[in-house]
């Protein structure tokens, strides 16, 4: 049943409340913002919104242009450049950040990298340099910022990461970057079993197609898009929103026992088999 506004009393306005201040007294350090339409982006306004202190960590390239002003609207004054494929860069913005803020409560990898020319063709074709490169963008830099966070994380710390639906079913020119995410499926196993004795939880989400940048490097993403509400059992596509709010109860007490978990964020398209046709 849906309450609409004016029938909520003051109890429910209170429910609401408490969701606001959720995450308050809480730290994050959010890797892979892009653009206002990221995945990721989506993430840090719910952080944002429920009062966590949230910082970024980008590609060099984008931090001034694109994600200094994203920072700056949710008054955030800690945006960092980091290749991730150096383990010194990442180590140096762990610095800077304890430096600053000493702990962290909340760490989101939303990082994913594949050569054009490998998502194009078959699999089959993927280059030896193209299949390492993926491999260590998409999948072990998790491990590399989760190892250099280690320190910082206190009991009851989330760390997130973001999947796709293409670690494990075969998905059309996905190719390398769906072998990418199952190792980071894997990868967030095992390393909740590493922290978890440290009370550090470590999840997955896994989103159905949303709009970003690094979608746009997908050959036939528009078509995949467009019948993506076609089949999923809520008829919708998903937006940045979406999984941002299932971020916000990951990284919140409210999941304070989910750890290793893949979280589908896709209005329930992983549950079907053959499509069914309109009646």
């Amino acid at each position: 049943m849906v309450v609409s506004a004016e029938a909520r009393g003051p109890d429910d306005r209170g429910r609401e409340g408490e969701l606001t201040g959720l995450l308050d007294g809480k730290k994050a350090l959010i890797f892979g913002v892009a653009n206002d339409h990221s995945i990721a982006w989506g993430i840090a306004e719910a952080l944002h919104g429920a009062g966590a202190v949230v910082g970024f960590s980008s590609v060099e390239s984008l931090i001034e242009k694109r994600v200094r002003p994203l920072a700056t609207s949710i008054g955030s004054d800690f945006v960092e450049p980091c290749d991730v494929q150096s383990d010194e860069q990442i180590r140096d913005v762990m610095a800077k950040w304890a430096a600053r803020h000493r702990g962290l409560d909340i760490l989101v990898h939303a990082l994913a990298f594949a050569k054009r020319e490998d998502l194009d063709g078959e699999f089959v074709d993927t280059s030896r340099d193209g299949f390492a490169v993926a491999l260590d963008v998409s999948a072990y830099s998790l491990v590399a910022i989760t190892r250099e966070a280690r320190p910082l994380l206190r009991p009851g710390s989330s760390v997130l990461t973001l999947s796709y639906y293409g670690a494990e079913k075969v998905v059309a020119h996905y190719n390398v970057m769906g072998v990418a995410k199952a190792a980071l499926e894997a990868s967030v196993r095992y390393l909740a079993a590493d922290l978890g004795p440290e009370g550090v939880r470590v999840n997955a989400i896994s989103a159905g197609p949303v709009r970003t940048l690094a979608a746009a490097g997908i050959a036939g993403f528009k078509k995949l898009y467009g019948a993506f509400a076609d089949v999923a059992p809520l008829r919708a596509n998903i937006t940045p929103e979406d999984v941002g709010k299932t971020a916000l109860w990951l990284s919140s007490d409210l999941a304070s026992a989910v750890t290793g978990e893949v979280i589908y964020v896709d209005g329930g398209f992983n549950v079907m088999g053959v499509p069914l046709g309109e009646a």
